[in-house]
Formats: structure tokens, sequence, C-alpha cells
């Protein structure tokens, strides 16, 4: 029978979930060599989510090359289970190495981790013990601040992200998701994912990532059934790390297509949205939420029509999203179960 591990105050588990972006991840490592050093109790597991692409090979390589193997390992997964399934991945295995651990700090594959960034998580997370999840404030390539965290979505939020109107949005602004912060430390909703350091005891209360998420909303997921628990969620601008956004998918975190990488917004951020909605708040809710999203997009359409502005948005956006609402997938479903005659 194992003992149970002596966990170090402050010690840290780093994840990085990799696909197909390896010299980011390697960028990543190398940022964070003088946060772990600096530290000390801490390591750094690269969580290959079956990148196929001699990802893992290439990351290894670096480790050694660099001499990081004393912190920093590379593992592959049989499978691209998504952003949840990458993180529960290292967790689990976490878990059963017997590694003694008190919080993980979720980082994307690109991202570069600022100094002391680490060190300004977890000093603020044990000074506050009902914190159960902390993040960075986000800094874009060219070194621009993104002071971006962000509310629960509601009805109201998607009628306001379709509609994109000024009196709306200044009307709606206590619901509006998308929340610009200030330079001082906040509660918040949810936070980027880019970096989040979660607390084991939070992770324990909550369970693990939703792996029914693929990629996007798993840590809105996340967020909101520890606030149902009593954990608090913090922005913590003093730690600041750069994220280039959207290496792995090229899909932003506001559901938007960066020009040139996609046409059309992939089938995964509307199966995410439907999730969060129809599990956390039911169906009915969530049939709301998608008529409150099409009214408003298809006003802010008619508006683009008539103003004769450039449409710069996803290819049959509109269409996407009617045929992924509540009613057309249950007919979808529907005609599966069918019998046939």
């Amino acid at each position: 029978m194992l003992s149970e591990p002596t966990v170090s105050i402050g010690s840290v588990t780093i994840v990085i979930v990799n696909y197909k972006v390896a010299d980011c991840v390697i960028d990543c490592l190398r940022s964070l060599q003088a946060e772990v050093l600096a530290w000390g109790p801490s390591q750094v597991i690269v969580v290959d989510n079956d990148s196929q692409d001699g990802s893992v090979n290439k990351i290894s390589e670096a480790i050694h090359k660099n001499q990081w193997q004393s912190w920093a390992t590379v593992t592959a997964s049989e499978t691209n289970g998504g952003y949840a399934y990458g993180n529960n991945y290292a967790i689990r295995m976490t878990e059963q190495m017997n590694r003694a651990t008190e919080f993980y700090w979720l980082l994307n594959p690109d991202s570069t981790a600022k100094p002391n960034s680490l060190r300004r998580l977890v000093d603020f997370m044990l000074a506050n013990p009902r914190v159960g999840i902390a993040g960075s404030s986000i800094e874009m390539k060219d070194g621009t601040s993104w002071p971006i965290c962000f509310r629960f979505p509601s009805i109201l939020s998607e009628f306001e992200r379709g509609i994109r109107l000024g009196l709306v949005t200044k009307l709606l602004s206590g619901w509006k998701v998308v929340r610009e912060m200030s330079g001082r430390q906040e509660q918040v909703d949810w936070l980027p994912g880019a970096s989040t350091l979660i607390r084991k005891q939070t992770l324990d209360d909550v369970g693990l990532l939703d792996e029914e998420y693929f990629l996007y909303y798993e840590e809105t997921d996340f967020c909101l059934n520890a606030r149902h628990l009593g954990w608090e969620c913090w922005y913590v601008p003093e730690s600041r790390v750069m994220h280039i956004g959207g290496e792995s998918t090229g899909v932003s975190g506001s559901d938007r297509v960066q020009e040139g990488k996609h046409d059309r917004v992939p089938q995964y951020v509307f199966d995410s949205r439907y999730r969060y909605f129809s599990k956390n708040h039911g169906y009915f809710y969530a049939c709301l939420a998608d008529a409150a999203w099409m009214a408003g997009y298809s006003i802010w359409k008619m508006r683009n029509v008539i103003e004769r502005k450039p449409n710069s948005e996803p290819n049959h956006l509109w269409f996407d999203s009617l045929r992924n609402s509540i009613p057309f997938r249950w007919l979808k479903i529907k005609k599966q179960i069918s019998p046939t005659t």
C-alpha cells in the first residue's frame, strides 16, 4: 500500500497540452526554467495529444539537450481527446505516480511565462485559502496587454454577443461575457485558460475537467462548478503570461475565426456551447439562449446589409448556429433513432 506523499508548501505541477505545436512548447519550457528553479517544489508535464508529427521526440530531445529532465517530462496520450482530456491525463499520471502537489498550473502551449509569474500566483493562493482558481494577466505577442476576464454566459449575454449594438451593450454591461480588467486583483467568474492555477483541494472537491468538452467552455464549466461549492476565482495581474493564441486551433477565445485560419467555426465550438448551457442550466434555458443569440445576430446582419458594411464573419455562421440549436439537434437525434421502414 502506498504511503501518502509529503506535500511541500506551494508545490506545483505545471501541465502543458501539446497538439502539433512542439516549437511553441519548447519556447514555453525555456521560459519556465527560471520560474521552476527559483520556486523549487515544482515539475512540468507535457502531454502530447496524439499529434502524430514527431512532437514527442522533438520535445524530448529539447528537454535532454537543455538538461531540463530534472523538472520536465513529456508523455504521449493515445488519442486526441481535447484540452480537458489532456490536462486530466497529466493530473491522473501525477496521482498514479504518488507525486505530491498542492497546485496545478495549466498553461497553454503557446504561452510564455514572464518573470515571477508562477511565484505571484502561488503566493496569492497561499495567502487566500478560499481561492481555488487564480489566473494571470495576458500579454499579446506584440507586447500589448490583453486585460480580459469573463462573466458566465447567460441568455442576456448571448443576445448582447449577437447584436453588438453600443446602446444594448451599455444596458447589458453587467451581463456581457467579456470583462475588461483593471490593474488590481479582482474576483471574477472565470479566467482565460492560457494560465490558470488550480488548488488540488479544489480539484478533489469539483472533480477533473469535463472531458465531454473537446475544446472551449471546459474552463467556464469548471469555474462554475467550483463557485457552486464555495471556491473563489481571482484575477492576479501581477502574474503575467504572454499568449500567442489559436496556434493549435486557429480559433480565438471569442469563438471568432482568425483571418486565414478557418473559413468556418469548427463543430466542436458549437458542441461545447450546447453542452455548457444544457448541462448547467437545462434544455429550456439552452433553447432561450439559442433564440437570444439568433435574434441578436440576425438584427446585426440586417444592419450590416443596410449600412453596406463588409462581412468579416466566418462563413455560414448563421446557418451553422441554426442547425446546432436545441430544436434542430433534437430533430437530428430523433431521425437517427427512428426505425427504418
